[in-house]
């Protein structure tokens, strides 16, 4: 069986499994459910598991096939593995933990029907998201069912708690990364006058999100915003965009896309002879870039929020225990595994410190318990409180030499 398959396969399993556990009438959180097979030794929570206590369910919104897909699969794929890892160790507190993922496709009313099935059939205690769009559309829904929703939008809105009190962000907002970028741009900058800057994104919630507050940043430390360019997520010519941006000689371009709209960019800048320094939020980041832009990635630079498979970290071993037990290897995964794979152990991390309260208020008060949370390096260390849902806003650089991101500096902020 290929690996594509072998993930599709876990899905399905999880989904026949809730649809069996459906049929058993689960509670409003999930758990406990009743009939539920006994997990296996070994407690992740620090207690031997219970077969009395049965199973948790969270939901998992992905895109595999749609506009952010690029990048969304090996996330999804990273979640449904730390999932299985856990279980494999004998779940969390005595329950077991049963991943519901479903594909939307980036489609934002397609999301929603599925949230809703996630909280009336389904009963979840917890909802691992995905688009700005999407975590956007539902944040007031979110806040009403009262259910936590780690999303994979790092859009700054969702960190107003008194607004959004179930949402959560599990690495820096895009405008943090954003301001991150532009304070280094500055504290680097050796050139006469302000260095100056143009902007690349999306038309959607997601590639805008950040611009309003990175021009504000800019402003406030002396970098001027020159330009900005719209370039669609699924683009494969940016030539009229990169021609109007070289009007203004911008030295730097800040990217918010995802890899393949990036190699875009890269390729026609290259082939039209542009000599801007391109840096590239992080979904603009990773191996996809290179893979696509080829030797036109060569200095590329990406904000890097989470760890490469092939760097030496503590984190790394048990990614790696998990892959070779299922007969695979690091360099089968790519950066985007690891992103998943450490935002559903920041949920599970979440959920052991609700202990048995497994209602969205318990879990909530599990979240917000976590504090500097250590990753073993795949991450910048996390922490939350009851008003600070923000987790961190450190992030890496790293710059295209050859066929890998190398570190440029270590975790910094603003």
């Amino acid at each position: 069986m290929g690996k594509r398959k072998k993930w599709a396969s876990l899905i399905t399993a999880g989904l026949l499994v809730t649809t069996l556990l459906a049929g058993c009438g689960g509670g409003q959180t999930s758990a406990p459910a009743s009939g539920t097979e006994a997990p296996a030794a070994g407690s992740t929570g620090g207690s031997a598991p219970d077969s009395s206590k049965g199973t948790i369910k969270i939901g998992g919104l992905f895109d595999e096939t749609g506009a952010t897909g690029d990048v969304g699969k090996p996330y999804a794929e990273g979640e449904v593995a730390y999932v299985d890892y856990i279980n494999s160790k004998g779940g969390i507190n005595g329950y077991t933990i049963e991943l519901i993922g479903v594909d939307y496709a980036y489609k934002v009313p397609e999301a929603v029907k599925i949230y809703q099935k996630f909280i009336k059939q389904d009963k979840v205690s917890a909802i691992l998201g995905w688009g700005t769009g999407d975590t956007e559309a539902m944040k007031e829904l979110i806040a009403k069912d009262k259910v936590p929703f780690l999303s994979a939008s790092y859009s700054e809105p969702l960190t107003n708690v008194s607004q959004h009190p179930y949402n959560f962000l599990a690495a820096a907002t895009y405008s943090d990364q954003a301001r991150a970028v532009l304070k280094w741009i500055k504290d680097n900058w050796q050139g006469s006058g302000n260095p100056k800057v143009a902007l690349i994104y999306n038309d959607t919630p997601f590639g805008k999100s950040p611009i309003e507050d990175a021009k504000v940043y800019a402003n406030e430390i002396g970098v001027d915003i020159v330009d900005e360019q719209i370039v669609d997520l699924t683009a494969l010519d940016a030539t009229s965009q990169l021609l109007n941006m070289q009007k203004k000689n911008p030295d730097f371009a800040i990217i918010q896309e995802t890899w393949g709209a990036t190699a875009t960019i890269l390729k026609d800048a290259k082939k039209l002879g542009i000599t801007t320094q391109f840096i590239g939020l992080n979904w603009a980041a990773g191996e996809g870039v290179i893979t696509l832009a080829g030797d036109a990635a060569e200095g590329y630079i990406g904000v890097i929020t989470h760890a490469f498979p092939y760097e030496t970290l503590p984190g790394m071993k048990e990614v790696e225990e998990y892959l070779a037990s299922k007969g695979e290897k690091l360099t089968d995964h790519n950066q985007k595994f690891i992103q998943g794979w450490v935002t559903a152990k920041i949920l599970l991390e979440g959920i052991k410190n609700a202990g048995d309260n497994l209602t969205g208020e318990g879990i909530k008060a599990g979240m917000e318990k976590i504090q500097n949370l250590d990753l073993g390096g795949l991450g910048a260390r996390v922490s939350f409180s009851a008003d600070n849902h923000r987790g961190t806003n450190q992030i890496r650089l790293g710059q295209v030499k050859g066929d890998r991101f190398e570190m440029i500096t270590d975790y910094i902020g603003y």
